[in-house]
């Protein structure tokens, strides 16, 4: 195993590499005692995804499954994210522990934003009593650079509302700072 930073682990087999990464909450809200880790591999232009919280997640608001369609505002509660760099540009995806999902893409930082047209991504969440997991491969543009930003809203019953990320670069929470997109996963085929 290679060490990439100092909250991600790059394992190697074959021709294929996957990267399993913490992400870390923003210093200005609670992590509740939750964990998340990410396990991310790039492959034919789809990253596949596995988002796994930790902890007492019996705490976290989770939304109710729905059907598998496109929803704006999803960040709003529960939610995974994850952004592709494409040069000055990037593409954004809102994962739903409720099935639904959102992609978009941007001109540059917080610029030009337009629904990205591809196909829905399958998304499938479990839970147990102290783990959350949620699985999704997302097609990248054409245009994807290979960098990478992770990202997580938890809500909690409460109402309390987390910010995940690699890095957090600014002083608020700001999955879109060109700086939180601080992971590279090179292409892989089959």
């Amino acid at each position: 195993m290679r060490r990439i930073s100092d909250n991600s682990d790059t394992v190697f087999s074959g021709a294929e590499s996957e990267t399993v990464i913490a992400l870390i909450p923003h210093p200005s809200t609670p992590s509740a005692g939750l964990q998340i880790h990410v396990q991310a591999r790039r492959r034919d232009g789809v990253v596949s995804l596995e988002y796994r919280v930790t902890g007492p997640v019996a705490a976290l608001r989770l939304p109710d499954p729905t059907a598998r369609e496109r929803t704006d505002g999803l960040w709003r509660t529960t939610c995974f994210e994850a952004f592709a760099g494409r040069g000055a540009g990037y593409a954004e995806y809102n994962l739903s522990p409720s099935g639904a999902w959102a992609a978009y893409g941007f001109d540059g930082y917080r610029a030009g934003m337009a629904s990205l047209e591809q196909p829905a991504p399958l998304i499938v969440t479990r839970q147990t009593a102290e783990t959350v997991v949620l699985t999704a491969d997302v097609v990248l543009p054409a245009d994807a650079d290979g960098r990478i930003g992770l990202a997580a809203v938890l809500e909690t019953l409460d109402g309390a509302i987390s910010y995940w990320a690699l890095a957090h670069p600014a002083e608020k929470p700001d999955f879109h700072h060109p700086d939180s997109f601080v992971l590279t996963l090179p292409e892989t085929s089959a």
